[in-house]
């Protein structure tokens, strides 16, 4: 059994008039605020740690980040016990099929909705193994005897190019004008190491302070909210989303 030591913050940034960015420990739903919480690892229990990163302008971004996590909240709460690898990621496919098509509907019912989409980065633990999932270009990254390593893959026009730089163009979300998406979905239950620090964040950390600066801040402080305030302090063109956990 591990415990579990998490710390979520969520900000609007110095430059953007609302945040569509959303946070998901647990079942509690975070926004321009802080959370920390603890958890006790059983094989019976279970816990969704999860970043979504609105798109679509005003109000829509908010919507479409809001309504990915509440219906991943609900979901990720009745799934039946003990599924096996095979039968959680087909779980977690046909959430993102679904929420896909709800994303969409309430677009096509709503003109101020149309085209609104959101990322989904998220790290959990279910019956007693650990998963990352990705869809789009928030981030999972890990410290690990002082070396900090991006788990999931962006999925970005830049990174589909091949380019260093990072591009704010996604290839791949939940909504954003299409049914047809993708998530990542790893098992890494055999590589989870006491000690290990594990950050999800939107890229309105990543786009602001380089993985040095982050791998300094992490070493520091297990307060995502340090990190926050660093974007800000970097400019904070957008909004900034951060949960840190760490495996005790």
């Amino acid at each position: 059994m591990s415990h579990l030591n998490i710390s979520a913050s969520s900000r609007i940034g110095c430059v953007r008039t609302n945040n569509e960015d959303m946070i998901l420990v647990g079942e509690e739903l975070l926004r321009n605020g802080l959370s920390h919480a603890d958890f006790e690892t059983t094989d019976s229990n279970r816990c969704m740690l999860a970043i979504a990163d609105g798109m679509g302008g005003h109000n829509c971004g908010e919507v479409a980040s809001y309504d990915a996590l509440t219906n991943m909240s609900f979901y990720f709460k009745d799934l039946p016990s003990n599924l096996d690898e095979k039968d959680f990621v087909d779980a977690m496919t046909n959430w993102l099929k679904s929420i896909c098509l709800a994303v969409d509907a309430k677009g096509k019912e709503n003109p101020m909705y149309k085209g609104m989409g959101t990322t989904f980065v998220a790290l959990t633990y279910y019956s007693g193994r650990y998963y990352w999932l990705n869809c789009g270009d928030s981030r999972l990254y890990r410290l690990r005897d002082g070396e900090l390593r991006q788990l999931t893959t962006d999925h970005s026009l830049s990174n589909a190019l091949g380019l260093m730089t990072h591009s704010s163009q996604i290839v791949n979300c939940i909504g954003g004008g299409t049914t047809e998406a993708y998530i990542d979905i790893e098992n890494i239950t055999d590589d989870v190491k006491k000690g290990d620090v594990y950050m999800l964040c939107s890229d309105g950390l990543t786009d602001m302070i380089t993985d040095s600066e982050v791998k300094e801040l992490l070493s520091r402080s297990l307060e995502a909210d340090t990190l926050c305030e660093a974007a800000d302090n970097a400019g904070g063109y957008d909004n900034v989303s951060v949960i840190v956990l760490k495996i005790e």
